[in-house]
């Protein structure tokens, strides 16, 4: 049987769906079994992605479901609304990536104080996160000896020392003096991070311009906190391993969302 244009184009677009499902299943798996466990970004990213394989399997069977229920008048307003839905949200995503972008790239001017924002710490030892966190710190620093550091983040649940402690202790094994970095050691939230840590930079008379230094995909809403502060700032970006990358950034977006609206 011989296949037309458009047969053949349905073909190759459902198999992009399964492909990109089964691609993509995997991304948000990976730190599901591993220390991440779950949140509304793994979970959002293996709903999405089983949908995308669902659908792609089942084409012709949903769309004549789709079809048989626009004859109905309130099944065709549910479906209308669906889409809309489905609209807002990719809307939505392109504006909250273009943000975020511009964010991670807003290079600093070497005039700044650096601002390091505390993660997860594993008893006396940084995270993935916060050690990326770190290291474009220890680069920056490196690379601007008059640049002096702030390390922000408090001690939480399972960890042995602050998380402050264990930047300096990350960054002064690295050869960066001491001197050069202050420690807040009582934030527990991004807002905290900033808030206490222009106390600090106040008190010992540090440029009130900052760089602040987090993971890549955290830059924007980092930026809006320090806006809100009346802080002046720019970014260093920490480089998320890959296979987190998917997970965080789209936790992100619901972060961002969260504190817009609220």
């Amino acid at each position: 049987m011989k296949l037309n244009k458009k047969r053949i184009g349905l073909i190759i677009f459902r198999i992009i769906l399964v492909a990109v499902g089964v691609y993509s299943l995997p991304l948000f798996l990976i730190p599901l079994s591993l220390s991440v466990g779950v949140n509304i970004g793994n979970a959002t990213g293996i709903g999405v992605a089983v949908l995308l394989i669902v659908y792609g399997l089942f084409f012709t069977v949903i769309n004549r479901g789709i079809r048989t229920s626009l004859k109905h008048k309130v099944l065709r307003y549910f479906v209308y609304f669906a889409g809309l839905v489905a609209s807002t949200i990719l809307v939505l995503v392109i504006v909250l990536t273009t943000l975020m972008v511009g964010a991670m790239n807003n290079a600093p001017k070497g005039q700044e104080t650096l601002v390091v924002l505390g993660c997860r710490v594993y008893g006396e030892r940084p995270s993935l996160s916060l050690q990326e966190r770190l290291d474009a710190a220890l680069v920056y620093l490196e690379e601007h000896p008059e640049t002096y550091c702030v390390v922000s983040g408090g001690q939480g649940d399972g960890e042995n020392i602050s998380e402050a402690e264990c930047m300096y202790r990350y960054l002064t094994d690295r050869g960066i003096d001491g001197i050069r970095i202050f420690k807040e050691d009582a934030s527990t939230t991004t807002r905290e991070n900033l808030e206490y840590s222009l106390a600090v930079i106040e008190e010992n008379g540090l440029p009130q311009e900052i760089a602040i230094v987090t993971s890549e995909y955290h830059q924007y809403r980092a930026s809006l906190v320090a806006k809100e502060l009346g802080l002046s700032n720019t970014a260093v970006c920490g480089k998320t391993a890959k296979w987190l990358l998917p997970t965080f950034y789209i936790r992100e977006l619901y972060g961002i969302l969260y504190q817009w609206v609220f």
